[in-house]
C-alpha cells in the first residue's frame, strides 16, 4: 500500500491545477506554471482544494507510478506556490563565482575560466564574503530543473577527497582520506 499516492496534494491559496483528457496535469501559481504527463492507468481527480490519485490494480507497476506521480504534482504545487533554492560553495584557492545575467562565470582552479548559460527558469546568485568560501545560490519554481542545474554546476570540479577543494553543497559532508604517511616500512 503506497503511503504517498494516498496522500492528497493540498493546493494552497493562489495556486490553480487543470487536469485535460489526455491526463496532463497543468499547475498554474504566482511564481509560475508547470506541466506534467500522468501515466494513463493513474487517475487525477481535483476535489475541492485537493488534488487525489488512484490506481486501478496493487500491481507492483502501478504501485510505483502512483507515489511517484503524486510527489511529482505536490513538487510542482509547492514550487509555483514558494518556490525552491539550493546553495553550493566553492572551497579551494582562487576559486571564484560571478552571475552576470543568465551566465555564470567559474574560476575553479583550470587553465580558463567557464561561462555556463543557466535557463531563464532559473535565477542564480553569487556572493564572496571575505574570508569566506563564495557562494552560488540558485533558485526556481521547476524542482527537476534546478537539480540538473546544481547538478552541472557541481560536476565541473566535484570535492576530491584528500584536501575537500571543489564544489559542493552547502552543509555536505566530504569525508576525507588520509594521505600517503612517510614512515611506511
Amino acid at each position: 500500500m503506497s503511503r504517498i499516492g494516498n496522500k492528497p496534494v493540498n493546493l494552497p491559496h493562489g495556486v490553480t491545477i487543470n487536469v485535460d483528457s489526455a491526463n496532463v496535469v497543468s499547475v498554474k501559481g504566482p511564481l509560475g506554471e508547470l506541466k506534467q504527463k500522468v501515466d494513463k492507468d493513474i487517475t487525477v481527480t481535483v476535489e475541492g482544494n485537493s488534488v487525489i490519485f488512484t490506481r486501478p490494480t496493487e500491481q507492483p507497476r502501478h504501485r510505483s507510478m502512483h507515489g511517484l506521480y503524486r510527489a511529482l504534482v505536490h513538487n510542482m504545487v509547492v514550487g509555483v506556490s514558494e518556490g525552491f533554492k539550493i546553495e553550493q560553495e566553492l572551497v579551494g584557492v582562487g576559486y571564484k563565482a560571478e552571475a552576470k545575467g543568465q551566465i555564470l562565470e567559474l574560476s575553479l582552479g583550470y587553465s580558463h575560466e567557464i561561462h555556463l548559460m543557466v535557463p531563464h527558469e532559473v535565477k542564480v546568485e553569487a556572493k564572496t564574503e571575505k574570508r569566506g568560501n563564495p557562494k552560488v545560490t540558485i533558485s526556481s519554481y521547476d524542482k527537476q530543473l534546478l537539480g540538473m542545474v546544481a547538478a552541472k554546476i557541481r560536476s565541473l570540479r566535484k570535492p576530491e577527497p584528500y584536501k575537500g577543494k571543489g564544489v559542493r553543497f552547502v552543509g555536505e559532508v566530504v569525508r576525507k582520506k588520509a594521505g600517503k604517511s612517510a614512515n611506511v616500512k
